[in-house]
């Protein structure tokens, strides 16, 4: 089983996709957390990333493609994978999806969650940085939806592409994402991404 999990800041990725690893026994990998690995341990990755932090530009994709691939190299992904944070660009989802071509292993499922600007804009203030105001985490999502369109276009054409409502509890969240694949009928999910859908009544 192999997702993307996309989604606003505040949509709650990070929560599904380690409730989704853990219940299916999956590698939750995380662009947040490969990047702190690499920077703490003076890879030549982490190196470059950090160079591009400390002077206050985005890391580019060809180091973010780099380090993931890398993870996604490691025995834990073999069986299958949530990814969270990855890839946010359509260069990185060509690199990905030419990565899992190599392995044999295409992509399962790319899960949109789908959250009301008011409900993520109270979210990020609740939880956000001092000096963040409404104004400031307002851009932040559109800069955030305008780069995320290109990327969903890419994997609707796919037929990958499946969205749901991240509104709700945790637990009434994840049983969307499992349900998903169910209810859209120009594709027959995966055997592997039908294990995890619940049986139809």
């Amino acid at each position: 089983m192999r997702v993307v999990l996309l989604g606003a800041p505040g949509a709650g990725k990070g929560t599904q996709a380690a409730r989704i690893a853990d219940r299916f026994g999956l590698a939750h990998v995380a662009t947040g957390d490969i990047f702190r690995a690499n920077i703490q341990a003076r890879t030549e990755l982490g190196r470059a990333a950090q160079d591009y932090i400390d002077s206050g530009e985005l890391v580019p994709d060809d180091v973010v493609i780099a380090m993931m691939l890398e993870r996604l190299g490691e025995p834990d992904a073999a069986g299958g994978f949530v990814l969270d944070g990855f890839p946010r660009s359509l260069s990185q989802a060509r690199a990905l999806d030419h990565r899992l071509a190599e392995l044999g292993t295409p992509l399962d499922a790319a899960i949109n969650l789908e959250v009301a600007e008011e409900e993520l804009l109270r979210r990020l203030l609740a939880r956000g940085r001092s000096d963040d105001t409404e104004a400031t985490v307002r851009n932040r999502l559109r800069v955030f939806a305008t780069t995320t369109k290109p990327l969903l276009e890419y994997y609707g054409e796919a037929g990958l592409l499946f969205s749901v409502s991240a509104m709700g509890s945790i637990d009434e969240v994840v049983e969307r994402i499992l349900g998903a694949p169910a209810h859209v009928s120009h594709k027959q999910p995966s055997d592997a991404w039908a294990v995890l859908a619940p049986p139809s009544h």
